[in-house]
């Protein structure tokens, strides 16, 4: 069986589609269920059973020789949360718990790691393990990723075969809980619908023109397809960047989305919110050139015909994946 925590969310939601579109359905579903507007991400999935967070650990000692992979994929993602405790508890504490209990029984596995360990870019975007310990993440989130990632390149022992996935600016179907941790393309898409117009975040810096920050956004189905690779894979374990490995502006990504409604583009720049303004990432660009050395071949799929999938296929339908 495979193992999947987060399993409610966005990316473990899209991994699941991924895996029975593949003819797995031996798949356990590791999250908090208490949500309903999440569980309709999983409503139509087939799967063997699920399993609250809370018990995961004593179902995985009890369960352990079904085992045969575990994606963890769960974790706090609110960039705006400041409570470290939170990000203590959920994140770098429940990982280790994971990575242990895959030790002792010998079963390879996947963790989301995030591109928010880069900070500021400053030591830019090479997925280096020896820059690791050197990276300043701008928010608890962040920080609670990049120390993970710290502990787990000082271990001794691990899985057999075992992946830390930085993730960059992910986005695509499933993403309808999220609220304002939702996509860009998410928000651009339901302001437009309602107003005929979308907003960005107005630059704060002078060397950046309003909405002409530029990140590396990735669809949700590229990344599961590196997550399908990697579990056939089970060799080169290491940390690696998840990008598309090309850097786009934000007004980029908008004007797909008014092209994917046949609108023309109507942009308004408001300011940063005085919360996040100091903590904010100017430009993101995954180097890819560690996954491709692995063997990873197949091509990202462009911005425009991404958003235009996302758009027409999910968000006006409003269907999942």
């Amino acid at each position: 069986m495979i193992v999947i925590t987060g399993a409610a969310g966005f990316i473990g939601s899209c991994l699941i589609s991924k895996l029975n579109n593949k003819g797995i359905k031996d798949i356990v579903l590791v999250d908090d269920f208490s949500r309903e507007d999440k569980n309709l991400n999983i409503r139509h999935k087939v799967f063997s059973t699920t399993v609250d967070r809370t018990i995961f650990f004593e179902w995985f000692r009890q369960n352990n020789g079904h085992v045969e992979f575990v994606f963890h994929i769960g974790a706090r993602t609110d960039t705006t949360e400041f409570d470290m405790s939170v990000f203590n508890e959920l994140n770098t504490g429940y990982s280790k718990a994971v990575w242990n209990l895959c030790t002792e029984y010998n079963i390879p596995m996947v963790y989301a790691s995030s591109a928010a360990t880069y900070g500021d870019g400053s030591h830019g975007y090479d997925d280096d393990p020896g820059l690791i310990p050197s990276l300043k993440p701008l928010n608890p989130y962040g920080v609670s990723k990049n120390e993970f990632d710290k502990w787990v390149l000082q271990q001794e022992q691990s899985p057999p075969a075992w992946y830390g996935l930085k993730f960059f600016n992910v986005f695509g179907p499933n993403e309808f809980h999220k609220a304002r941790m939702a996509s860009v393309a998410f928000h651009s898409f339901h302001q437009i619908q309602a107003t005929g117009r979308a907003k960005l975040f107005r630059s704060h810096r002078d060397d950046y023109g309003d909405g002409l920050q530029l990140r590396d956004f990735i669809y949700v189905k590229d990344l599961a397809d590196v997550l399908w690779f990697l579990m056939n894979h089970r060799k080169d374990s290491g940390i690696y960047n998840l990008g598309s490995g090309k850097a786009r502006t934000f007004v980029d990504l908008v004007t797909s989305v008014f092209t994917s409604l046949n609108r023309d583009p109507r942009i308004d720049f408001i300011d940063i919110p005085a919360d996040i303004r100091d903590k904010y990432q100017y430009y993101t660009e995954a180097n890819m050139s560690r996954l491709r050395g692995i063997g990873y071949t197949k091509a990202f799929t462009p911005l425009e015909n991404a958003v235009e999938e996302y758009v027409q296929g999910y968000l006006l339908p409003g269907n999942y994946f």
